[in-house]
């Protein structure tokens, strides 16, 4: 076995990615608070920001660097998929 054929990296399609799907538009603004929290929670644990630069919706305005302004940003674009969950109370 030769170790040069291990060590290659796969190579990459030509096509590009496809585009990542839209989040359906928050009109609570609870809602848009705790996913945009949970986000956060994962930025600040390593996650990449979605946010690119080619598609900023406003030029004038710098880009967000802490996380919590990274996800809220990322969550107005519709950038963040969640679901909503209804829990059962603990009585039944």
């Amino acid at each position: 076995m030769d170790t040069e054929d291990v060590l290659e990296p796969a190579a990459e399609p030509d096509t590009p990615p496809a585009p990542r799907p839209k989040a359906p538009p928050i009109e609570s603004r609870f809602l848009f608070v705790d996913v945009a929290a949970m986000r956060a929670k994962q930025l600040r644990r390593g996650a990449l920001p979605r946010l690119d630069q080619e598609e900023a919706a406003e030029p004038h305005r710098p880009e967000p660097r802490k996380p919590e302004r990274v996800a809220m940003e990322e969550v107005r674009r519709r950038l963040v998929l969640y679901e909503v969950s209804f829990a059962k109370g603990a009585g039944g």
